[in-house]
Parts: C-alpha cells; structure tokens; sequence
C-alpha cells in the first residue's frame, strides 16, 4: 500500500455562510466538517493552496488518508466535496472519520487495461464505452484498495464487461452485490462499432426497405394494368 496521504486543518469557530465567504475570499481557505463516530461533529477550515495540491492525487478521493489537527492526526475520507458552479473551485470538504475496526463503503476508481490491444479495437475496429469509472465497495480501512484493475485484452466488439467479472482483493465486496440482488449486474466497460459504420448500416438496412418497398409497388401497378386491360377485352 503506498503512503498515506496527509493534510493539515484548523479548528472554525466563525460560522455562517458569511463566515465562510470571508474565509474563502479573504484567507485563501476553505470551509470543511469532519463527523462521524462517537465523537461530535467539528468545524474546520483548509488552506486552499495544500488542499488543491493533494487533491491532485488520485488517493485523495477514495483512500484513507491523515488529517492533522491542533498536532492530532486522525484517520478520515472525504465524504464530499462542493465546487464553485463556475470556476469549478473546491467551496467545501465533508471529512468523515474512520474506525479501524468498523467497515466503510467507499467508491474507488476503477484502472482499466490494455484498451489499444483488446481484440474488439485492434483486430475488429471497435471503440471503447467507459460506462463507470468508479465502483463502491465495501470492507475494513486496512483492506481498502487504491482502485479495482478492469483487464479488456479479450473483449470483442459488441461485448461488454460486468461487474461480476471484475476481481477484488480479499475481504473487499461490491455494495450492489451485498443483498444478493443480481438485477445489480452493471456493465462496466463495452466496445462497439464505430458511429459511421452503424450509420452506413442503418442507411444499408433502410435502403433494402425502400427497394423491397418499390418493388412491391410496381408488382401492385402491373397487376392493377393486367386487371384493366382484361376488364376491356371482356
């Protein structure tokens, strides 16, 4: 497991949404909580400049990682983050704290491999759908891995992989699986033709109609001729 990550935070006793404007305009901070456990929940702020530097590792979404404060270091994730609508500007940090011996859910990202060799785009031409890129898992902090490896080297066009198929480490499951809810299945990754050659297909399919159709319409005018022309000798 590579090393925890660690960022520093202060105690807030300025609250309010005023407050916390002053704080993000004037300091250069940003507003965060911490909850969870048995303890109360606490009011903190972040230094932006610390905070947009670690947020810059993957880890920082989805693994445990130390949150100092007043020289105290507490194991947390971050639970949520609120962003300028914007500026796309980190506004706000949910921290929760975490028990070594109580199981947490958490989304971690999902790493997929070998997406230029797998037979649906290098022998087939195919395009690659992600269509999650992280999955919620449930286990203990310590078996918490950094993300789930998705392996695409034997995925063929028109195929796709669930998340059944996907290998965890020990002791780790899938929230959508933990009520035995198959229907929970998703799909993951697929690989499918590309746009034009559906389109030509398509138009193919809808030309063939058109004939068939025609066709049909000209049989129907010589039989309404031969009809006529026998209506007058008679």
């Amino acid at each position: 497991m590579s090393q925890k990550l660690k960022i520093s935070a202060e105690m807030r006793t300025d609250l309010g949404k005023g407050a916390s404007r002053r704080l993000r305009r004037l300091a250069n901070k940003v507003p965060a909580i911490l909850y969870g456990g048995e303890e109360q929940p606490a009011a903190l702020t972040l230094v932006y400049r610390e905070l947009d530097a670690i947020m810059k590792d993957e880890a920082f979404y989805s693994q445990v990682m130390a949150l100092k404060i007043a020289g105290k270091n507490q194991d947390v994730v971050v639970r949520d983050l609120q962003r300028h609508p914007a500026t796309d500007r980190v506004t706000h940090v949910d921290f929760f704290r975490v028990d070594a011996d109580k199981v947490l859910q958490v989304s971690v990202p999902l790493h997929f491999l070998n997406e230029d060799t797998c037979v649906g785009v290098k022998q087939e031409g195919g395009i690659i759908s992600h269509l999650m890129n992280e999955v919620e898992i449930s286990c203990l902090p310590a078996d918490l891995p950094a993300y789930i490896e998705v392996d695409l080297i034997d995925l063929a066009l028109g195929s796709s992989i669930h998340l059944s198929e996907l290998s965890l480490p020990d002791n780790v499951e899938f929230v959508a699986f933990m009520h035995g809810d198959e229907d929970h299945d998703t799909a993951v990754v697929s690989v499918h033709a590309p746009r034009a050659i559906v389109e030509e297909e398509v138009e193919e399919v809808t030309d063939a109609i058109d004939e068939d159709a025609d066709a049909g319409d000209s049989d129907s005018d010589t039989d309404s001729s031969t009809d006529s022309e026998e209506s007058s000798d008679s």
